[in-house]
């Protein structure tokens, strides 16, 4: 029998805005693991997914840093 899946109670955009809030700017390598901790299934192309909707609505910034990382920032 496979394993029951249980639904978050809170949406991961809601979660990643949290996580910004509380510790402030981070790398989106960092910010990534620390979802995927809580969202078993969350893949990358979704949070990629995820910062493009954030950064367009004017929640979020996101500036390249060193190749292929990004800085990740909660506009207030």
């Amino acid at each position: 029998m496979p394993p029951i899946k249980v639904w978050k109670s809170q949406p991961v955009y809601f979660a990643l805005l949290e996580f910004l809030n509380k510790k402030g700017d981070m790398t989106d390598t960092d910010l990534f693991d620390l979802l995927k901790e809580e969202y078993d299934d969350f893949g990358f192309k979704d949070f990629n997914e995820l910062l493009m909707r954030l950064e367009v609505s004017g929640k979020i910034r996101t500036t390249s840093m060193a190749r292929g990382k990004r800085r990740v920032e909660l506009i207030q």
